[in-house]
């Protein structure tokens, strides 16, 4: 036997889908305002034409009571009607031309009692007590006491129609000794059944326009989210090469913007730390296969007794613990998210402080550093700025030659500040000037190529940037900040 399981999940899947939702978003209301519409429609015209239609039974009623006499309406007895006495054959004409006149049913004159006097219509015999009388008491008890009425409820006939009737008293000298009642055929029944059946089947037509209209736009809706959608599956499976396609719709056309941003930046972001991995790698090897070198060397030194020669294999697995601690420090620098600490910062104080941490290196190698700096007040994170300008200098000190000058200038413009840190060493070849700023890229044996990706990342960090500018003798790099407040580091 076939399983039933997956059915309720496919229906719940298909009744859970924008098409669907939207489907029943728009026909619902609509279905329940215009059934509550029509059904208060129909209910007030109903009400109104079964008041108009009792006024104007009660009417007919109480002109046809103003021409019965009160004091010969009740000489009639029981058999006149039947020997057809001149009062009765009087009274009856009467009742037939106002019935031939109105096009009622029945007219017919009763007595307090309820007791027929004269039946136009209805064929009772005179002294018969009228059936009907009974369900309009309440009518009646205002008729007697002299009002016009009414009955408040439709009644069917023997021919399965609705009717009402309507009553007026008859007097005799003020007093009122009867009614005449009249009936009529609720014949607006018609037409408004037919209104009723017109309006069903208009609101049938607008509700089935409107699910066409609702299916359409569901579908208009659906191919670009679901395009999205597809793209976001894509980027979540790993796919970060295919582009988000651009949708026509502002709304749509933003998410697919934003979700292309998003993309690229992910790609950018796996892309770089591809390329830290295998740079990490590269330069790890290397001190790694140094230090397995040396350390058997010393082993065997050692097993020999020659401690001399072990002093300097240590020394030199030691230099190599080393550059593989600096190579995970700028590891980490480069890669680790920092949230920027903003203050203000002095700029000739953050020129000075970051050269007087490389005097040091720059007396050992008979290099001067020359620092001239306009006064402004930086909003920035100065450690980080700080960490920028040491790998500047730090490459310009050891660019320079020996007894050369390391120059760094800071200059304001009104609208931001510039750093320029330049050297007069060999400068960078032009084949390389778009790499410099690659991670790991480097043409020095011992650097990690992540002096510059750094300082170019913090820079962006704080709204700035960092270029070379290239010229001949002479080569500077130029580190770009904004005098107001920076955004956070990305």
């Amino acid at each position: 036997m076939p399983t039933q399981g997956p059915l309720p999940s496919r229906l719940k899947d298909a009744l859970g889908s924008l098409p669907a939702r939207l489907l029943v978003a728009f026909l619902l209301p609509t279905l329940l305002f215009l059934a509550l519409t029509g059904t208060a429609v129909y209910a007030l015209a109903r009400s109104i034409l079964e008041d108009e239609l009792g006024t104007s039974l009660s009417a007919i009623a109480a002109a046809t009571a103003s021409q019965v006499s009160g004091e010969r309406m009740l000489t009639i007895e029981p058999g006149d009607d039947t020997s057809e006495t001149r009062t009765w054959r009087n009274l009856v004409r009467l009742l037939t031309e106002v019935q031939a006149a109105s096009g009622v049913r029945r007219l017919y004159v009763v007595d307090t009692q309820g007791r027929v006097r004269a039946d136009v219509g209805g064929a009772l015999p005179v002294g018969t007590e009228v059936p009907e009388l009974a369900r309009d008491r309440l009518e009646l008890s205002r008729v007697f006491s002299g009002q016009r009425a009414a009955s408040q409820v439709l009644f069917q006939g023997s021919d399965g129609r609705l009717y009402k009737t309507g009553y007026a008293p008859v007097r005799r000298e003020g007093a009122v000794v009867g009614a005449v009642a009249v009936e009529g055929s609720a014949a607006f029944f018609g037409p408004l059944s037919r209104l009723s059946r017109g309006f069903a089947a208009a609101s049938a037509v607008a509700l089935g326009v409107l699910g066409l209209v609702a299916i359409f736009t569901a579908r208009g809706l659906a191919r670009p989210l679901r395009r999205l959608m597809d793209s976001a599956l894509r980027i979540g499976r790993g796919d970060l090469t295919t582009p988000v396609p651009p949708e026509p719709t502002r709304e749509i056309g933003v998410l697919a913007r934003e979700l292309e941003v998003m993309r690229g930046a992910l790609e950018s972001r796996d892309r770089q730390l591809k390329l830290m991995l295998a740079g990490v790698a590269h330069e790890v090897r290397n001190p790694i296969g140094g230090i397995s070198l040396f350390s058997g060397l010393l082993a065997e030194d050692l097993r020999a007794g020659a401690h001399a020669e072990a002093a300097g294999h240590v020394a030199r697995i030691q230099r190599e613990v080393e550059y593989l601690q600096r190579i995970v420090e700028d590891f980490l620098a480069f890669a680790r998210e920092q949230p920027l600490s903003r203050a203000p910062v002095a700029a000739p104080d953050l020129l000075q402080e970051a050269s007087g941490l490389l005097l040091a290196d720059a007396a050992a190698r008979r290099v001067t550093v020359a620092v001239e700096a306009e006064p402004a007040v930086l909003e920035a994170d100065g450690s980080l700025l700080t960490a920028a300008l040491v790998n500047l200098v730090k490459n310009a000190v050891q660019a320079s030659p020996p007894g050369g000058e390391v120059r760094v200038t800071g200059r304001g413009d009104g609208k931001g500040y510039t750093i320029r840190v330049e050297d007069r060493g060999s400068g960078v070849p032009e084949a390389e000037r778009e790499r410099i700023f690659e991670p790991f890229f480097t043409t020095r044996e011992k650097g990690t190529g992540l002096g510059l990706p750094l300082s170019r990342k913090i820079a962006r960090a704080h709204g700035g940037d960092l270029r070379l500018v290239p010229s001949p003798g002479v080569t500077a790099f130029e580190l770009t900040l904004p005098l107001g407040t920076a955004p956070s580091l990305p």
